[in-house]
Protein backbone atom coordinates (compact mmCIF):
# COMPACT_ATOMS: atom_id res chain seq x y z
CA UNK A 1 0.00 0.00 0.00
CA UNK A 2 1.32 3.39 -0.70
CA UNK A 3 -0.34 7.08 -0.31
CA UNK A 4 1.65 10.32 -1.49
CA UNK A 5 0.98 13.99 -1.20
CA UNK A 6 2.79 17.04 -1.55
CA UNK A 7 3.13 19.79 1.13
CA UNK A 8 3.14 23.39 -0.34
CA UNK A 9 5.08 25.97 1.78
CA UNK A 10 5.82 29.47 1.71
CA UNK A 11 8.90 30.30 3.57
CA UNK A 12 10.02 33.46 5.07
CA UNK A 13 13.87 33.37 3.95
CA UNK A 14 16.78 32.10 5.61
CA UNK A 15 16.10 29.42 8.48
CA UNK A 16 14.15 26.50 9.63
CA UNK A 17 10.38 25.66 9.64
CA UNK A 18 9.25 22.97 11.92
CA UNK A 19 7.48 20.53 9.83
CA UNK A 20 6.68 17.52 11.89
CA UNK A 21 2.73 18.37 12.67
CA UNK A 22 2.47 18.19 8.51
CA UNK A 23 4.20 15.27 7.91
CA UNK A 24 2.93 13.58 11.03
CA UNK A 25 -0.88 14.29 9.43
CA UNK A 26 -0.33 13.27 6.23
CA UNK A 27 0.94 9.48 7.74
CA UNK A 28 -2.21 10.14 9.15
CA UNK A 29 -3.87 10.38 6.49
CA UNK A 30 -2.13 7.51 4.29
CA UNK A 31 -4.18 5.21 7.02
CA UNK A 32 -0.45 2.76 7.30
CA UNK A 33 0.08 1.08 10.41
CA UNK A 34 3.85 -0.36 9.88
CA UNK A 35 6.42 1.19 6.88
CA UNK A 36 8.25 3.87 5.98
CA UNK A 37 7.63 7.65 5.15
CA UNK A 38 10.11 9.36 2.62
CA UNK A 39 10.01 13.31 2.63
CA UNK A 40 11.25 14.84 -0.45
CA UNK A 41 11.59 18.68 -1.18
CA UNK A 42 11.57 19.33 -4.69
CA UNK A 43 14.83 22.16 -4.50
CA UNK A 44 17.73 22.68 -4.67
CA UNK A 45 18.53 25.70 -2.52
CA UNK A 46 16.92 24.69 0.66
CA UNK A 47 16.91 20.95 2.40
CA UNK A 48 15.24 18.64 5.02
CA UNK A 49 17.43 17.60 8.25
CA UNK A 50 16.06 15.57 11.36
CA UNK A 51 17.36 18.01 14.65
CA UNK A 52 16.49 19.00 18.13
CA UNK A 53 13.24 20.61 18.74
CA UNK A 54 13.44 21.47 22.18
CA UNK A 55 16.31 24.22 21.86
CA UNK A 56 16.34 26.98 19.74
CA UNK A 57 20.02 27.39 20.11
CA UNK A 58 20.70 24.25 17.96
CA UNK A 59 19.23 25.71 15.42
CA UNK A 60 21.01 28.89 15.83
CA UNK A 61 23.76 26.86 16.19
CA UNK A 62 23.56 25.23 12.83
CA UNK A 63 23.15 28.64 11.16
CA UNK A 64 26.12 30.09 12.31
CA UNK A 65 27.72 26.85 11.44
CA UNK A 66 27.17 27.15 7.49
CA UNK A 67 27.33 30.54 7.47
CA UNK A 68 31.06 30.46 8.54
CA UNK A 69 31.74 27.41 6.04
CA UNK A 70 29.71 28.78 3.44
CA UNK A 71 29.34 32.48 3.19
CA UNK A 72 27.56 34.46 1.02
CA UNK A 73 29.09 36.47 -1.13
CA UNK A 74 32.62 34.21 -1.17
CA UNK A 75 34.92 34.90 -4.01
CA UNK A 76 35.24 31.36 -4.34
CA UNK A 77 31.81 30.87 -6.71
CA UNK A 78 31.14 31.64 -9.92
CA UNK A 79 27.17 30.99 -9.92
CA UNK A 80 25.66 34.37 -8.61
CA UNK A 81 22.82 34.58 -11.58
CA UNK A 82 20.55 34.80 -8.53
CA UNK A 83 22.68 37.30 -5.83
CA UNK A 84 25.14 36.37 -3.99
CA UNK A 85 23.67 33.79 -1.61
CA UNK A 86 22.74 31.90 -4.79
CA UNK A 87 25.74 28.88 -4.77
CA UNK A 88 25.90 29.35 -0.93
CA UNK A 89 22.02 27.92 -0.97
CA UNK A 90 23.09 25.32 -3.63
CA UNK A 91 26.22 23.84 -0.86
CA UNK A 92 23.97 23.98 1.80
CA UNK A 93 21.27 22.49 0.74
CA UNK A 94 23.77 19.34 -0.69
CA UNK A 95 25.48 19.61 2.63
CA UNK A 96 22.38 18.90 4.51
CA UNK A 97 19.31 16.67 3.33
CA UNK A 98 17.11 16.91 0.17
CA UNK A 99 15.00 13.68 1.93
CA UNK A 100 14.82 11.80 4.85
CA UNK A 101 13.59 8.16 5.41
CA UNK A 102 11.42 8.14 8.51
CA UNK A 103 9.72 4.43 10.11
CA UNK A 104 5.89 4.25 10.78
CA UNK A 105 4.65 2.31 13.74
CA UNK A 106 1.28 2.12 14.90
CA UNK A 107 -0.32 4.12 12.06
CA UNK A 108 2.14 7.47 13.44
CA UNK A 109 5.42 8.68 12.20
CA UNK A 110 8.28 7.41 14.83
CA UNK A 111 10.51 10.26 16.14
CA UNK A 112 12.80 10.66 19.06
CA UNK A 113 11.97 12.50 21.84
CA UNK A 114 14.04 15.28 21.24
CA UNK A 115 13.64 15.22 16.90
CA UNK A 116 11.64 17.06 14.74
CA UNK A 117 11.55 17.30 10.79
CA UNK A 118 12.22 20.85 9.62
CA UNK A 119 12.37 22.38 6.23
CA UNK A 120 15.71 24.67 6.23
CA UNK A 121 15.35 27.52 4.01
CA UNK A 122 18.67 28.58 2.42
CA UNK A 123 17.93 31.79 0.36
CA UNK A 124 17.93 35.00 2.05
CA UNK A 125 14.29 35.70 0.62
CA UNK A 126 11.24 33.89 0.80
CA UNK A 127 10.46 31.35 -1.36
CA UNK A 128 7.36 28.89 -2.64
CA UNK A 129 9.00 25.57 -1.71
CA UNK A 130 7.19 22.29 -2.70
CA UNK A 131 7.63 19.08 -0.40
CA UNK A 132 6.59 15.53 -1.48
CA UNK A 133 6.07 12.93 1.27
CA UNK A 134 5.28 9.51 0.21
CA UNK A 135 4.03 6.96 3.05
CA UNK A 136 4.58 2.67 2.22
CA UNK A 137 3.47 -0.40 4.02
Amino acid sequence: MSYQETLEIRTPGRGTMDISQEVAAVVSRAGIQTGICHVFVRHTSASLILCENADPQVHQDLEAFLADTVPDGSPLFRHTAEGPDDMPAHVRSILTNMDLTLPISQGRLVLGTWQGIYLYEHRSMSHHRRIVITALG
